[in-house]
């Protein structure tokens, strides 16, 4: 949740500052609303590929992190079965 809300307000940041420049009035002007609705548009697709992207890559990244740590069992370093815990 803290990073999705880091990632909303960066978001919304940046597209203000790009598409907002007249403060006087209380509305946001027809080009303000279309140049906002574009820019968190392709943030958004940007955000979805990268996500996409790293889904992909996490398995490698714990599989190799857990052959180097010498961890057994799968990627998440636990134990392949109960009975080979140690007591």
């Amino acid at each position: 949740l803290r990073d999705f809300l880091l990632v909303y307000n960066r978001m919304t940041e940046l597209c203000f500052r790009h598409c907002v420049c007249n403060l006087n009035y209380r509305l946001l002007t027809g080009r303000e609303e279309s140049c906002l609705d574009s820019c968190a548009a392709r943030l958004v697709r940007a955000n979805h590929r990268l996500m996409g992207a790293y889904v992909g890559l996490v398995p490698a990244l714990l599989q190799r992190r857990a052959a180097e740590h010498g961890a057994p069992g799968g990627p998440s370093g636990l134990p392949a079965s109960p009975d080979s815990a140690p007591s």
